[in-house]
């Protein structure tokens, strides 16, 4: 389950991926990537920690941290709403694999992009940071924000200046 910072199109230029929406934008992460979609759970702060996983939530008896993706694209915090859902995905974060839960603001479906509706982010007039998007695809009559959730977790620091011995402390408890 590793991420790199290019899309894995499939032979024939297509790629699943599940769909949600992060405020008003419709984002899409690796259908192979997603372990399941849960209603939120409750939320326990991490004092100290970075705003981007500033919580965790016990999930099938083990504590995952949630990233609220609207910090990394520079959003507004909203409270949830009847559709928000924690999408628990499995990637690689310093070489082990890693269950993390995305805030999602709602879920739409398992679709099949094609790599020809596919544009890398514009050099100029982006309004996030250009390596946080790996892709933009037009999909129906939308466009779908790929995230490169790989650059959005390396950007953000995991603490807030505790130091190592607080991250490998912080680290073995989540596993």
């Amino acid at each position: 389950m590793t991420e790199t910072f290019q899309t894995a199109w499939d032979e024939n230029g297509h790629l699943e991926v599940l769909t949600f929406d992060v405020g008003t934008e419709q984002l899409a992460i690796e259908a192979t990537d997603i372990r399941e979609i849960v209603d939120l759970l409750p939320e326990t702060q991490v004092p100290g920690a970075a705003p981007l996983v500033a919580s965790i939530v016990n999930y099938r008896g083990k504590i995952i941290p949630i990233a609220d993706l609207r910090l990394a694209f520079g959003m507004a915090i909203t409270p949830p709403t009847p559709d928000s859902r924690i999408v628990v995905i499995e990637t690689q974060v310093d070489g082990e694999d890693t269950h993390i839960g995305l805030r999602t603001d709602k879920v739409h479906e398992v679709a099949v992009l094609a790599r020809r509706d596919s544009s890398d982010p514009p050099q100029v007039g982006l309004r996030w940071r250009r390596e946080f998007v790996r892709e933009f695809v037009r999909h129906g009559d939308g466009v779908i924000v790929l995230p490169s959730l790989t650059a959005i977790f390396q950007a953000n620091p995991r603490h807030s200046g505790r130091g190592a011995a607080h991250d490998r402390a912080f680290a073995h408890q989540t596993k």
